[in-house]
């Protein structure tokens, strides 16, 4: 898990759900990678979990913002784009 965005309004982890451990031999069965994007709407406490094409497109989007810096409030216009499909309300685990 990475955190790769925080503000008080939002924050973005990166999450690598069967990311072997480095000292782990390679399977024997090819493993689809499953990773994701969990964002987090402050606001309203609650979060949306991007995989598969949804994080195909968001990993796209923050490869451009790598190119060109985005302003925060670009960054917060797009999440806040995001936030509109979150549905589950945080839960502490």
């Amino acid at each position: 898990m990475q955190m790769l965005y925080e503000s008080d309004t939002f924050s973005v982890l990166q999450i690598h759900a069967n990311a072997p451990e480095e000292s782990a031999p390679a399977p024997s069965v090819p493993e689809l990678a499953r990773h994701g994007f969990e964002i987090v709407d402050k606001r309203s406490n609650k979060e949306v979990y991007l995989d598969g094409s949804w994080a195909e497109m968001f990993q796209q989007r923050l490869s451009a913002w790598a190119q060109n810096t985005p302003t925060q409030e670009e960054v917060e216009d797009t999440l806040e784009g995001y936030s509109g499909l979150a549905h589950t309300p945080v839960s502490l685990h």
